[in-house]
């Protein structure tokens, strides 16, 4: 059977792209014109950046087109990027190996305005997912998280494959990657009512609730779209409870059970060692200084033994309900994909359609729109030339 938890070659064609009515530039024409427009404090035109990136024709010119979305992102005119504008810059990186400059502007977005559709996310993870680079998918799905776009059912399967996949190759993981991966864990499976859903919750919020017990809580919500009040451990344990009480096609899987089981007994270790006293280090304070740990952090660090107690009464009640599925998560994420991606990507294809019909629409009226204000600037100039001979002549 071919890889069908990978987005099909009808998704990933670029044919539909590449029959839009062609628009060809001379890109040293128009960079000229765009440097002129700047040295003289002037806007350029979102059509102009559009034409620039659309005519991209090799590596080189990628590089160029990136200095001038940079450019574009610092004028007057920052707002108005055109969706099609990122769309064709990430096939464009894409098209021509320049993948690193996708990943580049995506995480730097407010100096590059890159902020893609759920389509075009699903193109970039699924080139990372084919290359078995798990590591910067989850990177790409960090992004799809901070933009809030886990709307799509295919984008929320590609997402879960990734984060899954990656965490199986058990990574040493910084603390900033826990938060990221244990928020993109938790809102995207949010999406999800079925074992992956769930599962995916609860290995989340067991990631972030980790970083709120060594941190404390402003470390997890800060810049990320979470919920700012304590006791991520506590909604963790809620999850199995919902679980629990829910119908019994719905389980949990064994092993981020397992993770939550011996992240809390790590972090009653921890507790345990440093209520024992003892010299703290330079570093140690200064690390302590760096992180602002309240006493609400402090008593939600004393919650940890009832913690301990809650999973164990729960896990075993979840065991007797055969509610503890024994597949591994990437391998429930990845039949998911089997059953469900080909179904999601019927209906992505054709909005996608939609889409790029009101994209070519808004794009001639734009071209109809400029030529018309430099035929009107044009005919402006002419007349106050005539006007400025009459003068002399007179």
């Amino acid at each position: 059977m071919a890889r069908r938890w990978l987005l099909s070659s009808a998704y990933t064609d670029t044919k539909l792209w590449e029959s839009r009515e062609k628009d060809p530039q001379n890109l040293a024409v128009l960079a000229a014109s765009m440097d002129r427009t700047y040295d003289r404090n002037l806007p350029v035109s979102s059509l102009t950046v559009s034409q620039f990136v659309d005519n991209i024709s090799s590596r080189e010119e990628v590089d160029q087109a990136e200095y001038y979305l940079y450019k574009f992102r610092h004028s007057p005119n920052c707002w108005y990027l055109r969706e099609w504008t990122i769309h064709s810059w990430i096939r464009q990186c894409l098209k021509y190996g320049a993948r690193e400059k996708v990943l580049h502007t995506l995480k730097n977005k407010v100096q590059y305005g890159i902020f893609p559709d759920d389509f075009t996310f699903n193109l970039l993870i699924n080139s990372y997912i084919k290359d078995g680079d798990f590591k910067s998918a989850c990177s790409v799905v960090e992004e799809v998280m901070l933009q809030e776009a886990f709307d799509l059912p295919s984008t929320q399967i590609l997402s879960l494959y990734a984060l899954g996949s990656y965490l199986a190759t058990r990574p040493q993981l910084t603390e900033s990657e826990e938060r990221a991966l244990g928020a993109s864990l938790f809102l995207s499976g949010m999406k999800l009512e079925n074992t992956v859903g769930f599962s995916a919750q609860l290995l989340g919020t067991a990631l972030l609730g980790k970083v709120e017990m060594l941190k404390g809580i402003h470390v997890v919500f800060r810049g990320m779209p979470l919920i700012w009040t304590h006791g991520y451990l506590d909604r963790a344990l809620a999850i199995m409870e919902g679980v629990a009480a829910a119908p019994a096609d719905i389980k949990l899987s064994k092993d981020t059970l397992d993770y939550l089981s011996h992240l809390l007994q790590d972090l009653s270790s921890t507790s345990d060692s440093d209520s024992s006293g003892g010299e703290e280090s330079a570093g140690e304070e200064k690390e302590k200084k760096e992180h602002i740990v309240d006493e609400d952090d402090q008593a939600e660090r004393a919650k940890l033994p009832q913690y301990a107690s809650r999973f164990k009464e729960l896990s075993s009640q979840l065991e007797s309900q055969g509610k503890v599925d024994t597949t591994s998560f990437q391998a429930l994420v990845s039949a998911l994909a089997q059953q469900n991606l080909a179904a999601a990507e019927n209906l992505d294809l054709q909005q996608y359609e939609s889409r790029l019909q009101d994209w070519e629409a808004e794009r001639r009226h734009l071209i109809q729109r400029e030529k018309e204000l430099k035929q009107k600037a044009e005919q402006e100039r002419e007349e106050r030339l005539a006007a400025r001979a009459a003068a002399q002549q007179a």
